[in-house]
């Protein structure tokens, strides 16, 4: 009996080996489907398109000093196209700790703790201190959830294969562009094998990074906005957004991590819900 138990396992080893290396060995990556500029220019732009208001819930983990003492954040957030967003911060006890409209380039910010109030143009931002740079990458992640990185009427691109994914580098006239007069790459945008954004950075007019933007966790949005004929992947894959947002800003600054509960899109969303009636 033992002599037969041990030829079953000589027998048998060979084949749990083999099974082991298709279990364990590299995977297989998926083949890049064929696209162009255009085709995932058209793309970005039907995502955009697919939601003209958005109003719901995040929190925020932060790491790296952006907000001094607190390491969490929870917010609300109120969006309506094409460029007009509300987001209010709010401490794990319930204090207000910023509220931060944006219209077109203009922003406002308010600081109930510190008593102060900040206007002016989004290019500016990132000088007014770390809540104010913390207020903007949170709003660059609510546009990466929305889709609001399509690509302007006089921005152009160049599409780029990198490995395993996409890259579509933009070129335009940057933030604040005082000076510049020629085009230069204010972001670049990595697409997995199923044409969405996992990656995006965002450069400044000096050309150094201000952020490194990770997309995670896609879930599926209800289709209400008005979709092209010229779709290049189906409707499931075209409504996927990102509900975790992982952000690095420039130059060591911090990272801040955005994830998005109770979304409720293309709803009745008025001024007052915007700040936009003091």
């Amino acid at each position: 009996m033992i002599i037969a138990r041990l030829f079953f396992v000589v027998l048998l080893g060979p084949l749990v080996f083999s099974a082991g290396c298709a279990l364990f060995g590299p995977k297989e990556e998926l083949p890049l489907k064929r696209v162009t500029v255009e085709d995932l220019t058209i793309l970005l732009r039907q995502r955009d398109a697919a939601v003209y208001s958005m109003k719901g819930l995040f929190s925020a983990k932060v790491r790296g000093g952006l907000i001094p003492i607190l390491s969490r954040v929870e917010g609300t957030v109120y969006y309506r196209r094409p460029n007009a967003m509300r987001l209010k911060g709010f401490t794990p006890f319930g204090g207000e700790l910023f509220e931060f409209v944006q219209a077109d380039e203009w922003y406002r910010l308010r600081l109930p703790m510190e008593g102060k109030v900040y206007t002016g143009s989004q290019a500016d931002l990132k000088d007014q201190g770390n809540l104010a740079r913390f207020s903007q990458l949170s709003a660059w992640a609510i546009g990466g959830l929305l889709g609001t990185n399509a690509l302007a009427r006089d921005e152009t691109a160049k599409l780029v294969l990198e490995q395993s994914r996409y890259r579509l580098d933009v070129y335009g006239m940057p933030r604040g562009g005082v000076g510049h007069s020629s085009r230069t790459l204010i972001r670049r945008l990595w697409f997995d094998h199923r044409l969405l954004v996992v990656q995006e950075d965002r450069l400044g007019g000096d050309g150094e990074i201000e952020a490194t933007i990770h997309y995670d966790d896609f879930r599926s949005l209800d289709e209400k906005g008005a979709v092209s004929s010229q779709a290049i992947v189906d409707a499931e894959t075209r409504l996927l957004r990102p509900f975790k947002i992982s952000l690095e800003a420039g130059r060591g600054q911090g990272v801040v991590q955005v994830t998005f509960h109770e979304l409720h899109q293309n709803q009745m969303i008025t001024a007052e819900d915007l700040g936009q009636t003091l």
